[in-house]
């Protein structure tokens, strides 16, 4: 990772290695913290963060379900963004707001502990390697199943819910893979380890509901909205293992991965084995939203400037 000057934390910015919590933090024990993924990009206009708001308000819905009381309004941690990547001189960036319960007591009851908020930028390129967003990536589906929303709230963006993602990832890494794809506890398709999953099948776009277990992915919601509007099929369905391995096309969507194809799962290759027209048609229509060469979309873009 690639430090930069300044870190916001608790409305005041501090130096990025002065940005420490005490060993007796409450969410390192127990957890419960929500957080967000952003980016900013470059576009002709300067900087802009792509669907800033929604990820904002998406941060403050997981923060509610653990009952979580931020302390800023939405509109104060949006503009704390901006002031974050500014500050930092950045013109492309990955940000990362997490809302934590601090230091003040142990136990299951979080109630006594401070809730702290910090937002971090770094640069970040290709969450998977430059070359696969055009070669594509090899996909293990994982032995783990995704964790089941009667369990625990899969729709919230907390860090708990991530020790389930790891478990995956890890075992995809030992045996070779470059990611992990979860099925929920019906053996149908969830979604990556820290991704949405699409396939392309005769031409239709589908993608697991989010009642299969699959975080409600901000870029997620972007492909399917950018594919009707570009006249292709795009549903919702259950999509099953035997789904992925006679798919045309498949691909991850997330604000760390973008669009990266997938060439093959468990050693069978998917379609031609490499990236598909209609997976390079999604591609470039979203890499000309973020960076703003597309005026109808310019409503996702939070210009920092």
């Amino acid at each position: 990772m690639e430090k930069t000057e300044k870190i916001w934390l608790n409305g005041k910015f501090v130096n990025w290695d002065d940005a420490k919590i005490h060993v007796l933090t409450h969410s390192l024990h127990y957890g419960v913290a929500a957080f967000e993924g952003l980016r900013c990009y470059k576009t002709e206009r300067g900087s802009a963060i792509f669907r800033g708001k929604d990820h904002v308000k998406r941060l403050f819905e997981s923060a509610k379900i653990y009952m979580m009381n931020i302390p800023y309004s939405q509109e104060e941690i949006l503009q704390a963004i901006k002031d974050t990547i500014r500050i930092n001189k950045m013109v492309e960036c990955y940000i990362r707001p997490i809302v934590y319960y601090g230091y003040g007591e142990m136990g299951l009851n979080p109630s006594k502990s401070p809730i702290e908020v910090a937002i971090a930028v770094w640069p970040w390129g290709v969450y998977l390697g430059e070359e696969s967003l055009v070669n594509g990536i090899r996909c293990k589906i994982s032995s783990w199943r995704r964790i089941n929303g009667r369990i625990m709230p899969h729709k919230a963006k907390i860090s708990g819910n991530y020790a389930n993602s790891i478990l995956a990832k890890l075992e995809a890494l030992k045996c070779g893979y470059d990611e992990a794809i979860i099925l929920n506890l019906n053996g149908t398709v969830a979604e990556g380890s820290g991704e949405n999953i699409f396939i392309v099948k005769d031409g239709i776009l589908a993608t697991p509901p989010l009642t299969s277990g699959a975080l409600p992915g901000i870029t997620r919601d972007s492909v399917i909205k950018l594919a009707k509007d570009m006249n292709l099929c795009a549903v919702e369905r259950d999509i099953t293992r035997e789904d992925l391995f006679i798919a045309d096309e498949a691909f991850l969507t997330g604000t760390a991965a973008e669009i990266t194809p997938i060439k093959e799962i468990d050693n069978i290759i998917i379609g031609k084995g490499k990236r598909g027209p209609i997976t390079e048609a999604l591609q470039k229509k979203f890499y000309d939203v973020v960076r703003g060469r597309d005026p109808k979309y310019n409503m996702w873009l939070d210009f920092v400037d």
